[in-house]
């Protein structure tokens, strides 16, 4: 089956759908920032702070509720630093948890597969007593870096595609 772009960044993307969400809802001191760099990749970039109990920082898109129950995972071009990140999904619109998926990145662009059934439900980093993603809607996509460093961080995203 051929795959259904969710975003594919080139230089005329419009990046204002992605919004950056920061650890500062809760005071914290972290730095995040979303653009399309001259390569015409999305480009996740700042600075984690731990101090004022921060330690995170998140860039956000969402959009209309999309069935994509004909699918079983999401696959990411990407390039990151060598730090661990999160993809988070929403099932629903208002949701308060995410299903996620960890992410290891090497420090040279990779292409990485996220199963539906793998990602695991939680809310502001705690475990969920409920069903991995059921892979039936979806209606928001995150990366999330919070590795309890303080640290600058960097993720670039060629495109994310559902399999």
């Amino acid at each position: 089956m051929k795959g259904t772009f969710l975003f594919d960044f080139d230089s005329n993307t419009d990046a204002s759908a992605w919004r950056v969400v920061n650890d500062g809802v809760m005071g914290g001191l972290s730095k995040g920032d979303f653009a399309i760099n001259d390569a015409g990749h999305g480009l996740f970039k700042g600075e984690i702070s731990l101090e004022n109990n921060g330690g995170f920082s998140s860039v956000r898109y969402a959009f209309e509720s999309k069935d994509v129950s004909t699918f079983s995972s999401v696959k990411i071009r990407l390039r990151g630093d060598g730090k661990a990140y999160q993809f988070r999904v929403k099932e629903k619109s208002g949701q308060r948890h995410s299903h996620i998926a960890d992410i290891k990145t090497s420090g040279q662009w990779e292409t990485i597969s996220v199963q539906f059934s793998d990602m695991y439900p939680a809310f502001r980093g705690r475990l969920l007593d409920i069903p991995n993603y059921s892979g039936a809607a979806m209606t928001e996509i995150a990366f999330l870096i919070g590795n309890k460093k303080s640290e600058k961080f960097a993720l670039e995203i060629d495109y994310i595609e559902l399999q």
